[in-house]
């Protein structure tokens, strides 16, 4: 069950404008990622679900959350169906990322009043996700669609809240582009999710980049 309201979910994403999205088959690296955005101040992170056996990864790394990592909000990405969205909030799921707008998801979601995000790339699924009770749309791809596709919908639907992901940068010249078009928060993937020169995970530097990021959204949410 979650442990935290949609609201809240929302709330959190409005507040701190970053939602970190990773994917490892290793629990073990997996939760150090997670504790690396932690450090860094990241209180959301969405999991994305790839590859066999995903969900027992994530039942390790939300029962660590809980456990080990107080306010961090966890939920899951790359949700392609009403089945699956059920067994990730069986394990304890906050939020549900979708690359697609999906009826049955949204359907699942709000029996159980979990935030729902749908990936929507027009305003008329955008309009469609919001008459289905989504809080936070996800724009994806938001590196084709791009800060100038957020003004022109934020034009007539002030009221719409957007999250790109795909084509966000840990840097203040990316960050100023979707957060001066009016998005509400934004998922960054692999651009935070650096690696050393030996293919591992930097988790200092991941800590590092959540921090820097966080403060730049900071200063242009004021």
């Amino acid at each position: 069950m979650a442990q935290y309201s949609r609201i809240e979910v929302a709330q959190t994403m409005g507040e701190t404008g970053l939602v970190p999205l990773f994917f490892h088959p290793d629990i073990e690296i997996a939760k150090k990622v997670l504790k690396a955005c932690y450090d860094g101040g990241a209180r959301l992170m969405e999991f994305t679900s790839r590859g066999d056996f995903a969900f027992e990864v994530y039942n390790g790394l939300q029962k660590y959350a809980i456990a080990e990592l107080p306010g961090m909000i966890l939920g899951v990405g790359s949700v392609t169906d009403a089945a699956a969205a059920s067994l990730y909030m069986q394990l304890g799921a906050n939020f549900i990322v979708t690359p697609v707008l999906r009826e049955d998801i949204a359907v699942v979601c709000n029996r159980r009043k979990v935030l729902w995000s749908p990936g929507c790339g027009s305003l008329t699924e955008i309009a469609k996700a919001e008459e289905l009770g989504c809080e936070i749309v996800k724009l994806f791809p938001g590196g084709i669609l791009g800060p100038d596709f957020v003004k022109a919908i934020k034009g007539p639907c002030q009221w719409t809240s957007i999250m790109p992901t795909g084509g966000v940068s840990p840097t203040k010249e990316s960050l100023s582009s979707w957060f001066n078009a009016g998005v509400t928060c934004v998922g960054m993937g692999s651009k935070l999710m650096v690696k050393d020169a030996q293919g591992n995970y930097d988790y200092k530097g991941i800590t590092q980049l959540t921090k820097s990021s966080l403060e730049i959204i900071s200063e242009l949410k004021k």
